[in-house]
């Protein structure tokens, strides 16, 4: 029984090139198996990826598991991880979840303040994506790069991209935006406190075991409630 923890998930170099045709093989057949698109693309291209170290490839020993890729569009304004595929003899270990982890590691790493984004027609993929951080978008707030969309011409279901003006297809619009996790470390969090937590807090100041002087007293008490809750 094959397991994920014997499988190497790797950032692709020339080593792994001999791995492309396979890589592409896997990809017509996971397109005929869905009814829906993935991009097959040129030997080339992928050999590309891999000599730049923009590609991940998932290897049990020898025999290729699964891959994924980085394309950057608009002066790498935007990035996206593409061509997630894994071969049917290696689903249902958490590979494809795995993958898209380091290739979103590797995309943060390599494009630090990109926008990050995706079209998927896969259930598994959206759902990694949520935990990453994406979020579903129209395909007006993804690139609007000529050479993406392109891309797509491969696709089965490209004639629907057409048809709407590139406003919608099968696939879902996915994005990450670094600046949301910028906005939410700027937010100033609530300290929240429970009425345990506050008893104890007046009980250290000695509130209960100290008569006020009269006509200072509420405000004082009233100061000690408002530092046990805020402060």
């Amino acid at each position: 029984m094959k397991k994920i923890e014997d499988i190497k998930i790797l950032v692709a170099s020339a080593e792994h090139v001999k791995y492309v045709d396979d890589i592409n093989d896997a990809i017509d057949l996971a397109s005929k198996q869905r009814g829906t698109g993935i991009a097959r693309r040129t030997f080339e291209y992928l050999q590309g990826k891999m000599l730049d170290g923009k590609a991940i490839i998932a290897l049990d020993d020898n025999k290729f598991a699964g891959f994924c890729y980085i394309e950057t569009w608009e002066n790498k304004n935007f990035v996206a991880n593409s061509g997630l595929i894994v071969r049917d003899e290696y689903r249902g270990l958490g590979l494809a979840k795995a993958i898209k982890y380091k290739a979103f590691a590797l995309s943060r790493e390599k494009f630090p303040d990109s926008k990050i984004f995706g079209l998927t027609t896969g259930l598994a993929v959206m759902k990694i994506n949520h935990e990453l951080g994406y979020r579903p978008v129209t395909f007006s707030e993804l690139t609007a790069d000529d050479l993406f969309w392109n891309g797509c011409k491969s696709c089965v279901n490209h004639d629907i991209l057409e048809r709407t003006n590139r406003t919608k297809c099968l696939c879902t619009g996915m994005l990450y935006d670094p600046a949301w996790e910028k906005n939410k470390k700027e937010e100033a969090p609530v300290k929240k406190r429970s009425l345990l937590d506050i008893i104890k807090k007046l009980s250290l100041s000695n509130l209960t075991g100290k008569k006020e002087v009269q006509g200072s007293g509420s405000s004082k008490l009233i100061s000690k409630i408002f530092n046990a809750l805020f402060v």
